[in-house]
Protein backbone atom coordinates (compact mmCIF):
# COMPACT_ATOMS: atom_id res chain seq x y z
CA UNK A 1 0.00 0.00 0.00
CA UNK A 2 1.49 3.33 -1.01
CA UNK A 3 1.28 6.63 0.81
CA UNK A 4 -1.25 7.77 -1.77
CA UNK A 5 -3.81 5.34 -0.37
CA UNK A 6 -3.10 5.79 3.31
CA UNK A 7 -5.17 8.16 5.41
CA UNK A 8 -4.84 9.49 8.92
CA UNK A 9 -7.81 8.82 11.13
CA UNK A 10 -8.07 11.81 13.45
CA UNK A 11 -9.00 15.23 12.11
CA UNK A 12 -8.95 16.72 8.61
CA UNK A 13 -5.85 18.83 8.13
CA UNK A 14 -6.00 21.95 6.06
CA UNK A 15 -2.97 22.11 5.78
CA UNK A 16 19.30 30.27 5.58
CA UNK A 17 22.24 29.81 6.44
CA UNK A 18 25.15 27.90 4.93
CA UNK A 19 27.71 25.84 6.78
CA UNK A 20 27.09 24.70 10.32
CA UNK A 21 24.40 26.98 11.63
CA UNK A 22 23.45 30.47 12.61
CA UNK A 23 26.43 31.36 14.72
CA UNK A 24 29.05 28.77 13.86
CA UNK A 25 29.92 28.56 17.55
CA UNK A 26 29.91 25.53 19.79
CA UNK A 27 28.90 26.27 23.36
CA UNK A 28 27.42 23.02 24.68
CA UNK A 29 29.32 21.10 27.31
CA UNK A 30 31.34 18.08 26.18
CA UNK A 31 30.91 16.33 29.50
CA UNK A 32 28.11 14.11 28.23
CA UNK A 33 26.02 14.85 31.29
CA UNK A 34 22.42 15.93 31.61
CA UNK A 35 21.24 18.61 34.00
CA UNK A 36 17.66 19.02 34.98
CA UNK A 37 15.91 21.88 36.74
CA UNK A 38 12.45 23.25 37.19
CA UNK A 39 11.04 26.72 36.70
CA UNK A 40 8.00 27.32 38.89
CA UNK A 41 6.25 30.59 38.07
CA UNK A 42 3.58 31.39 40.61
CA UNK A 43 0.83 33.91 41.06
CA UNK A 44 -2.54 34.63 39.56
CA UNK A 45 -2.72 37.09 36.66
CA UNK A 46 -5.06 39.97 36.36
CA UNK A 47 -6.82 40.18 33.03
CA UNK A 48 -8.98 42.32 30.83
CA UNK A 49 -10.92 41.53 27.72
CA UNK A 50 -9.52 43.18 24.57
CA UNK A 51 -12.10 45.13 22.59
CA UNK A 52 -12.26 46.06 18.96
CA UNK A 53 -10.39 49.28 18.36
CA UNK A 54 -9.43 49.69 22.02
CA UNK A 55 -6.50 49.01 24.30
CA UNK A 56 -6.38 46.24 26.85
CA UNK A 57 -3.72 45.59 29.46
CA UNK A 58 -2.80 42.65 31.64
CA UNK A 59 -0.16 43.31 34.24
CA UNK A 60 1.25 40.85 36.73
CA UNK A 61 4.92 40.53 37.66
CA UNK A 62 5.70 37.58 39.86
CA UNK A 63 8.89 36.15 41.27
CA UNK A 64 9.66 32.47 41.70
CA UNK A 65 12.64 30.19 42.11
CA UNK A 66 14.38 27.30 40.42
CA UNK A 67 15.48 24.12 42.10
CA UNK A 68 19.09 25.17 41.62
CA UNK A 69 18.53 28.32 43.67
CA UNK A 70 18.35 30.78 40.78
CA UNK A 71 15.67 33.44 41.00
CA UNK A 72 13.34 34.38 38.18
CA UNK A 73 10.80 37.03 37.40
CA UNK A 74 8.40 37.58 34.55
CA UNK A 75 7.94 40.91 32.81
CA UNK A 76 6.42 40.57 29.38
CA UNK A 77 5.04 43.46 27.35
CA UNK A 78 4.02 42.27 23.88
CA UNK A 79 2.29 44.61 21.47
CA UNK A 80 -0.53 42.58 20.03
CA UNK A 81 -3.12 43.07 17.34
CA UNK A 82 -5.85 40.70 18.41
CA UNK A 83 -9.50 39.80 18.01
CA UNK A 84 -12.36 41.11 20.11
CA UNK A 85 -13.27 37.99 22.08
CA UNK A 86 -12.11 36.02 25.17
CA UNK A 87 -10.42 37.30 28.29
CA UNK A 88 -6.94 36.61 29.56
CA UNK A 89 -6.87 33.55 31.80
CA UNK A 90 -4.36 31.09 33.15
CA UNK A 91 -3.88 30.46 36.85
CA UNK A 92 -0.17 29.77 36.49
CA UNK A 93 0.69 32.84 34.46
CA UNK A 94 3.40 35.29 35.42
CA UNK A 95 2.76 37.97 32.88
CA UNK A 96 2.80 41.62 31.92
CA UNK A 97 0.83 41.78 28.68
CA UNK A 98 -0.10 44.99 26.88
CA UNK A 99 -2.29 44.75 23.81
CA UNK A 100 -2.89 47.63 21.47
CA UNK A 101 -5.32 48.67 18.75
CA UNK A 102 -7.01 45.83 16.94
CA UNK A 103 -6.92 45.84 13.15
CA UNK A 104 -8.43 42.43 12.44
CA UNK A 105 -10.42 39.88 14.36
CA UNK A 106 -9.79 36.16 14.72
CA UNK A 107 -12.71 33.79 14.58
CA UNK A 108 -12.42 31.57 17.65
CA UNK A 109 -13.03 27.85 17.40
CA UNK A 110 -16.72 27.09 17.81
CA UNK A 111 -17.27 25.32 21.12
CA UNK A 112 -21.05 25.54 21.27
CA UNK A 113 -22.27 23.75 18.16
CA UNK A 114 -24.06 20.50 18.89
CA UNK A 115 -24.20 17.29 16.85
CA UNK A 116 -25.04 17.73 13.21
CA UNK A 117 -22.44 20.06 11.71
CA UNK A 118 -19.36 21.75 13.06
CA UNK A 119 -18.22 25.33 12.49
CA UNK A 120 -16.90 24.47 9.02
CA UNK A 121 -20.21 22.91 7.96
CA UNK A 122 -18.80 19.39 8.09
CA UNK A 123 -21.13 16.66 9.34
CA UNK A 124 -20.23 15.23 12.71
CA UNK A 125 -21.16 11.83 14.02
CA UNK A 126 -22.36 12.80 17.48
CA UNK A 127 -20.49 11.23 20.40
CA UNK A 128 -17.20 9.75 19.24
CA UNK A 129 -13.55 9.32 20.17
CA UNK A 130 -10.34 10.51 18.48
CA UNK A 131 -9.57 8.18 15.62
CA UNK A 132 -13.15 7.37 14.67
CA UNK A 133 -13.93 8.33 11.10
CA UNK A 134 -17.58 9.38 11.20
CA UNK A 135 -17.72 12.80 9.62
CA UNK A 136 -14.00 13.33 10.02
CA UNK A 137 -13.51 14.47 6.45
CA UNK A 138 -10.32 12.44 5.96
CA UNK A 139 -7.96 14.13 3.48
CA UNK A 140 -10.31 16.71 2.02
CA UNK A 141 -7.81 19.56 2.34
CA UNK A 142 -4.09 19.49 2.95
CA UNK A 143 -1.65 22.38 2.73
CA UNK A 144 1.97 23.13 3.45
CA UNK A 145 2.80 26.72 4.44
CA UNK A 146 6.33 27.65 3.36
CA UNK A 147 7.77 30.98 4.56
CA UNK A 148 10.29 33.06 2.59
CA UNK A 149 12.91 34.81 4.67
CA UNK A 150 13.70 37.29 1.89
CA UNK A 151 10.17 38.09 0.66
CA UNK A 152 8.35 38.66 3.97
CA UNK A 153 5.63 36.22 2.99
CA UNK A 154 4.36 32.67 3.33
CA UNK A 155 3.18 30.43 0.48
CA UNK A 156 0.11 28.19 0.78
CA UNK A 157 0.69 25.07 -1.33
CA UNK A 158 -1.92 22.36 -1.83
CA UNK A 159 -0.10 19.10 -1.03
CA UNK A 160 -2.38 17.08 -3.29
CA UNK A 161 -2.53 19.26 -6.43
CA UNK A 162 0.96 20.78 -5.87
CA UNK A 163 -0.48 24.20 -6.72
CA UNK A 164 0.41 27.31 -4.74
CA UNK A 165 -3.07 28.63 -4.03
CA UNK A 166 -2.20 31.82 -2.14
CA UNK A 167 0.63 33.90 -0.72
CA UNK A 168 0.40 36.23 2.27
CA UNK A 169 2.52 39.10 3.57
CA UNK A 170 3.37 38.41 7.21
CA UNK A 171 4.77 41.83 8.11
CA UNK A 172 5.60 45.26 6.72
CA UNK A 173 9.19 44.36 5.88
CA UNK A 174 12.48 42.96 7.12
CA UNK A 175 10.72 40.04 8.83
CA UNK A 176 13.11 37.14 8.06
CA UNK A 177 10.42 34.51 8.54
CA UNK A 178 11.82 31.15 9.61
CA UNK A 179 9.17 29.06 11.37
CA UNK A 180 5.53 28.13 10.72
CA UNK A 181 3.15 25.94 12.70
CA UNK A 182 -0.27 24.64 11.70
CA UNK A 183 -3.04 23.84 14.20
CA UNK A 184 -4.37 20.28 14.55
CA UNK A 185 -7.55 21.06 12.64
CA UNK A 186 -5.56 22.87 9.96
CA UNK A 187 -7.52 26.10 10.38
CA UNK A 188 -4.81 28.37 11.77
CA UNK A 189 -1.18 29.02 10.89
CA UNK A 190 1.37 31.02 12.90
CA UNK A 191 4.50 32.42 11.24
CA UNK A 192 7.45 33.58 13.37
CA UNK A 193 9.67 36.42 12.18
CA UNK A 194 13.07 36.37 13.85
CA UNK A 195 14.31 39.75 12.61
CA UNK A 196 11.37 41.90 13.74
CA UNK A 197 10.25 39.84 16.74
CA UNK A 198 6.79 39.50 15.23
CA UNK A 199 4.42 36.53 15.18
CA UNK A 200 1.61 36.57 12.62
CA UNK A 201 -1.43 34.30 12.41
CA UNK A 202 -3.51 33.59 9.34
CA UNK A 203 -6.61 31.54 8.61
CA UNK A 204 -6.25 28.63 6.19
CA UNK A 205 -9.99 28.55 5.41
CA UNK A 206 -11.79 31.55 3.97
CA UNK A 207 -14.72 30.93 6.34
CA UNK A 208 -12.39 31.81 9.23
CA UNK A 209 -11.22 35.06 7.63
CA UNK A 210 -12.81 38.35 8.72
CA UNK A 211 -14.48 40.98 6.54
CA UNK A 212 -12.84 43.90 8.32
CA UNK A 213 -13.77 46.53 5.72
CA UNK A 214 -17.42 45.36 5.72
CA UNK A 215 -17.68 45.18 1.93
CA UNK A 216 -19.52 41.87 2.04
CA UNK A 217 -16.60 39.74 0.84
CA UNK A 218 -13.25 38.41 2.00
CA UNK A 219 -10.38 40.28 0.38
CA UNK A 220 -7.57 37.75 0.28
CA UNK A 221 -4.92 36.28 -1.99
CA UNK A 222 -6.30 34.11 -4.80
CA UNK A 223 -3.07 32.69 -6.22
CA UNK A 224 0.72 32.81 -5.97
CA UNK A 225 0.98 36.11 -7.82
CA UNK A 226 -1.77 37.83 -5.84
CA UNK A 227 0.07 39.08 -2.76
CA UNK A 228 -1.90 41.79 -0.94
CA UNK A 229 0.01 44.58 0.84
CA UNK A 230 0.60 44.12 4.53
CA UNK A 231 -2.60 44.80 6.46
CA UNK A 232 -4.89 44.35 3.45
CA UNK A 233 -5.37 40.57 3.36
CA UNK A 234 -8.37 39.64 5.48
CA UNK A 235 -7.09 36.14 6.14
CA UNK A 236 -4.34 37.63 8.33
CA UNK A 237 -6.05 37.55 11.73
CA UNK A 238 -3.54 39.10 14.11
CA UNK A 239 0.07 39.96 14.72
CA UNK A 240 2.00 40.24 17.98
CA UNK A 241 5.14 42.31 18.38
CA UNK A 242 7.03 40.61 21.20
CA UNK A 243 9.28 42.50 23.64
CA UNK A 244 12.27 40.52 22.43
CA UNK A 245 15.96 41.35 22.82
CA UNK A 246 15.96 43.38 19.61
CA UNK A 247 18.54 41.39 17.70
CA UNK A 248 18.08 38.90 14.86
CA UNK A 249 19.07 36.00 17.12
CA UNK A 250 16.54 36.99 19.83
CA UNK A 251 13.36 36.93 17.74
CA UNK A 252 10.71 34.18 17.93
CA UNK A 253 11.63 30.87 16.36
CA UNK A 254 10.32 27.76 18.12
CA UNK A 255 6.54 27.38 17.77
CA UNK A 256 4.06 24.55 18.27
CA UNK A 257 0.33 24.14 18.81
CA UNK A 258 -1.63 22.17 21.35
CA UNK A 259 -4.77 20.63 19.82
CA UNK A 260 -7.16 21.89 22.49
CA UNK A 261 -9.77 19.91 24.40
CA UNK A 262 -11.52 16.93 22.86
CA UNK A 263 -15.29 17.46 22.47
CA UNK A 264 -16.98 14.06 21.88
CA UNK A 265 -20.25 15.72 20.90
CA UNK A 266 -18.70 17.75 18.10
CA UNK A 267 -16.20 14.94 17.44
CA UNK A 268 -13.27 17.35 17.34
CA UNK A 269 -10.77 19.28 19.41
CA UNK A 270 -11.79 22.79 20.44
CA UNK A 271 -9.94 25.83 21.81
CA UNK A 272 -6.42 25.13 20.51
CA UNK A 273 -3.42 27.09 21.78
CA UNK A 274 -0.10 28.03 20.26
CA UNK A 275 3.20 28.12 22.18
CA UNK A 276 5.97 30.47 21.03
CA UNK A 277 9.49 31.03 22.34
CA UNK A 278 11.63 34.16 22.10
CA UNK A 279 14.64 35.72 23.83
CA UNK A 280 13.65 38.28 26.45
CA UNK A 281 14.94 41.82 26.49
CA UNK A 282 17.60 40.96 29.05
CA UNK A 283 19.07 38.56 26.43
CA UNK A 284 19.81 36.00 29.15
CA UNK A 285 16.38 34.46 29.68
CA UNK A 286 13.71 33.22 27.30
CA UNK A 287 9.95 33.62 27.35
CA UNK A 288 7.70 30.69 26.47
CA UNK A 289 4.23 32.08 25.82
CA UNK A 290 0.84 30.47 25.30
CA UNK A 291 -1.51 32.32 22.94
CA UNK A 292 -5.19 31.72 22.18
CA UNK A 293 -6.51 31.66 18.61
CA UNK A 294 -7.79 35.22 19.02
CA UNK A 295 -4.31 36.51 19.89
CA UNK A 296 -4.77 36.76 23.66
CA UNK A 297 -1.52 36.05 25.51
CA UNK A 298 -2.67 33.70 28.27
CA UNK A 299 0.57 32.45 29.78
CA UNK A 300 4.20 33.51 29.98
CA UNK A 301 6.86 31.19 31.40
CA UNK A 302 10.33 32.62 31.97
CA UNK A 303 13.38 30.35 31.73
CA UNK A 304 16.40 32.24 33.11
CA UNK A 305 19.99 31.59 32.14
CA UNK A 306 19.05 30.04 28.81
CA UNK A 307 21.83 27.95 27.27
CA UNK A 308 21.33 28.23 23.54
CA UNK A 309 24.43 29.81 21.98
CA UNK A 310 22.84 33.23 22.44
CA UNK A 311 19.78 32.37 20.35
CA UNK A 312 16.09 32.19 21.18
CA UNK A 313 14.51 28.72 21.48
CA UNK A 314 15.31 27.19 18.14
CA UNK A 315 12.63 24.57 17.57
CA UNK A 316 9.46 23.28 19.20
CA UNK A 317 7.14 20.27 19.07
CA UNK A 318 4.39 18.63 21.09
CA UNK A 319 4.62 15.22 22.74
CA UNK A 320 1.79 12.65 23.11
CA UNK A 321 1.02 14.01 26.61
CA UNK A 322 0.35 17.39 24.94
CA UNK A 323 3.42 18.93 26.58
CA UNK A 324 5.38 21.42 24.45
CA UNK A 325 9.14 20.92 24.04
CA UNK A 326 11.53 23.69 23.03
CA UNK A 327 15.06 23.06 21.76
CA UNK A 328 18.05 25.35 21.45
CA UNK A 329 20.93 25.89 19.08
CA UNK A 330 23.71 23.62 20.43
CA UNK A 331 22.54 23.77 24.01
CA UNK A 332 19.74 22.76 26.34
CA UNK A 333 16.15 21.80 25.64
CA UNK A 334 13.09 22.02 27.87
CA UNK A 335 9.75 20.31 28.46
CA UNK A 336 6.83 22.49 29.54
CA UNK A 337 4.75 20.56 32.06
CA UNK A 338 1.31 21.93 31.30
CA UNK A 339 -0.36 19.18 33.32
CA UNK A 340 0.58 20.71 36.68
CA UNK A 341 -0.42 23.93 38.41
CA UNK A 342 1.71 25.96 38.54
CA UNK A 343 3.31 24.96 35.26
CA UNK A 344 6.91 23.75 35.58
CA UNK A 345 9.73 23.43 33.05
CA UNK A 346 12.17 20.51 32.97
CA UNK A 347 15.58 21.45 31.59
CA UNK A 348 17.94 19.00 29.89
CA UNK A 349 21.50 19.48 28.66
CA UNK A 350 22.62 16.84 26.14
CA UNK A 351 26.22 15.73 25.58
CA UNK A 352 28.30 18.28 23.71
CA UNK A 353 28.58 16.16 20.59
CA UNK A 354 24.81 16.35 19.97
CA UNK A 355 25.14 19.90 18.56
CA UNK A 356 21.35 20.31 18.40
CA UNK A 357 19.85 22.19 15.46
CA UNK A 358 16.76 20.67 13.82
CA UNK A 359 14.21 19.23 16.26
CA UNK A 360 11.03 17.18 16.46
CA UNK A 361 9.18 14.77 18.77
CA UNK A 362 8.13 11.43 17.27
CA UNK A 363 4.78 9.62 17.82
CA UNK A 364 6.34 7.66 20.71
CA UNK A 365 7.25 10.85 22.55
CA UNK A 366 10.99 10.75 21.80
CA UNK A 367 12.70 14.05 20.89
CA UNK A 368 15.08 13.92 17.91
CA UNK A 369 17.92 16.31 17.08
CA UNK A 370 19.70 17.00 13.83
CA UNK A 371 23.26 17.82 14.87
CA UNK A 372 24.97 20.70 13.11
CA UNK A 373 27.65 19.53 13.00
CA UNK A 374 27.02 16.42 15.08
CA UNK A 375 25.10 13.16 14.80
CA UNK A 376 21.38 12.56 14.46
CA UNK A 377 20.36 11.84 18.04
CA UNK A 378 17.28 10.41 19.79
CA UNK A 379 16.44 11.23 23.42
CA UNK A 380 14.42 8.88 25.63
CA UNK A 381 12.68 10.91 28.37
CA UNK A 382 11.90 7.78 30.42
CA UNK A 383 15.50 6.57 30.69
CA UNK A 384 17.03 10.03 30.06
CA UNK A 385 19.47 8.51 27.58
CA UNK A 386 20.74 9.76 24.24
CA UNK A 387 21.22 7.52 21.22
CA UNK A 388 23.44 8.74 18.39
CA UNK A 389 22.55 7.10 15.07
CA UNK A 390 25.58 5.22 13.69
CA UNK A 391 26.85 6.58 10.40
CA UNK A 392 25.60 10.14 11.00
CA UNK A 393 28.54 11.47 13.03
CA UNK A 394 29.99 13.60 10.23
CA UNK A 395 26.83 15.06 8.71
CA UNK A 396 25.77 18.68 8.73
CA UNK A 397 22.13 18.07 9.67
CA UNK A 398 19.27 20.56 9.56
CA UNK A 399 15.47 20.03 9.72
CA UNK A 400 13.94 16.90 11.28
CA UNK A 401 10.54 15.22 11.04
CA UNK A 402 9.15 11.81 11.94
CA UNK A 403 6.38 9.58 10.64
CA UNK A 404 5.13 6.29 12.08
CA UNK A 405 8.16 4.34 10.83
CA UNK A 406 11.03 6.70 10.11
CA UNK A 407 12.78 9.87 11.18
CA UNK A 408 13.78 12.07 8.24
CA UNK A 409 16.63 14.58 8.45
CA UNK A 410 17.90 17.13 5.92
CA UNK A 411 21.66 17.06 5.34
CA UNK A 412 23.96 19.74 3.95
CA UNK A 413 27.13 17.67 3.91
CA UNK A 414 26.45 16.01 1.56
CA UNK A 415 23.24 17.61 0.33
CA UNK A 416 20.77 14.80 0.92
CA UNK A 417 17.80 13.45 2.86
CA UNK A 418 18.54 10.88 5.57
CA UNK A 419 16.06 8.14 6.42
CA UNK A 420 16.38 6.59 9.90
CA UNK A 421 14.46 3.54 11.10
CA UNK A 422 12.85 4.63 14.37
CA UNK A 423 12.52 1.12 15.77
CA UNK A 424 16.11 0.02 15.23
CA UNK A 425 17.78 3.46 15.36
CA UNK A 426 19.68 2.68 12.18
CA UNK A 427 20.40 4.77 9.09
CA UNK A 428 18.43 3.28 6.21
CA UNK A 429 19.74 5.54 3.44
CA UNK A 430 20.78 9.00 2.39
CA UNK A 431 18.66 9.96 -0.59
CA UNK A 432 19.89 12.40 -3.21
CA UNK A 433 17.73 15.15 -4.62
CA UNK A 434 18.43 16.66 -8.01
CA UNK A 435 18.78 19.59 -7.88
CA UNK A 436 19.90 20.16 -4.31
CA UNK A 437 20.89 23.63 -3.12
CA UNK A 438 20.50 23.71 0.67
CA UNK A 439 18.14 21.11 2.11
CA UNK A 440 16.43 22.71 5.12
CA UNK A 441 12.90 22.09 6.38
CA UNK A 442 10.94 18.86 6.70
CA UNK A 443 7.29 18.10 7.40
CA UNK A 444 4.82 15.23 6.88
CA UNK A 445 1.43 15.88 5.29
CA UNK A 446 -1.92 14.27 6.08
CA UNK A 447 -1.38 11.47 3.53
CA UNK A 448 2.03 10.70 5.07
CA UNK A 449 4.09 12.14 2.25
CA UNK A 450 7.34 13.72 3.42
CA UNK A 451 8.02 17.30 2.30
CA UNK A 452 11.60 18.54 2.02
CA UNK A 453 11.99 22.30 1.55
CA UNK A 454 15.13 23.62 -0.16
CA UNK A 455 16.43 27.16 0.36
CA UNK A 456 16.98 27.38 -3.38
CA UNK A 457 13.28 28.03 -4.05
CA UNK A 458 11.55 24.69 -4.25
CA UNK A 459 10.24 21.74 -2.26
CA UNK A 460 10.10 17.97 -2.76
CA UNK A 461 7.06 15.78 -2.18
CA UNK A 462 8.31 12.33 -1.27
CA UNK A 463 6.51 9.00 -0.98
CA UNK A 464 8.29 7.01 1.79
CA UNK A 465 7.50 3.85 -0.17
CA UNK A 466 9.11 5.18 -3.35
CA UNK A 467 11.60 7.91 -2.47
CA UNK A 468 13.31 8.12 -5.91
CA UNK A 469 9.98 9.14 -7.49
CA UNK A 470 9.95 12.41 -5.52
CA UNK A 471 8.20 15.38 -7.16
CA UNK A 472 9.70 18.87 -7.29
CA UNK A 473 7.41 21.81 -6.51
CA UNK A 474 8.70 25.29 -7.33
CA UNK A 475 8.05 27.82 -4.55
CA UNK A 476 9.86 31.15 -5.19
CA UNK A 477 11.84 32.61 -2.31
CA UNK A 478 14.61 31.67 0.08
CA UNK A 479 13.11 29.19 2.52
CA UNK A 480 14.91 28.97 5.82
CA UNK A 481 12.49 26.95 7.91
CA UNK A 482 12.50 24.34 10.70
CA UNK A 483 8.98 23.65 11.84
CA UNK A 484 5.69 21.80 11.38
CA UNK A 485 4.61 23.44 8.11
CA UNK A 486 1.76 20.97 7.53
CA UNK A 487 0.53 20.19 11.04
CA UNK A 488 1.81 16.64 10.55
CA UNK A 489 3.92 16.51 13.71
CA UNK A 490 0.97 17.60 15.80
CA UNK A 491 -1.30 15.08 14.07
CA UNK A 492 1.17 12.26 14.61
CA UNK A 493 1.00 12.43 18.40
CA UNK A 494 -2.80 12.58 18.68
CA UNK A 495 -4.66 9.44 19.87
CA UNK A 496 -5.35 7.09 16.97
Amino acid sequence: MTSKTRRWLVLPVVVGLAGCGDSGNTTASDSGTMTQGTVDPTGTPTGTTPTMGGTATDTDVTAGSMTNGMTMSTTDTPTSTVGPTTSTTGPTTSTTDTTTTTTTAATATDTTAGPGTDSTGMTTGGVCRPGETDGMGMAEKSYIFIPSENLDDVAKVNTQTLIEEARYKIGPGGESASRTAVSADGRYVVVNNRQTGRSTMLAANVEDCVDTNANGMIDTSQNSGDVRPWGQDECILWQIQWPYGGAWDDGPRGVTWTPGTWDPVQCKYVDPKVWIGYMAQDQTSVHLVRVAVDGTVEETIVVPGWNGSGFAPYGAALDPDFKPWFSSLRGEFVRVNTDVNPITVDRFTPPGNVQSYGFTVDPDGHPWFGGNCGPITRFDPDTQTYTAIPGTETGCWRGVTADKNFTWVANNSPCALAQVDRMTNTLVAQHNTNPCSTAIGLSVDIEEFVWLVDMGGWAWKIDPDNVPAMQQVMVPGSHYVYSDMTGGQLKSILPQ
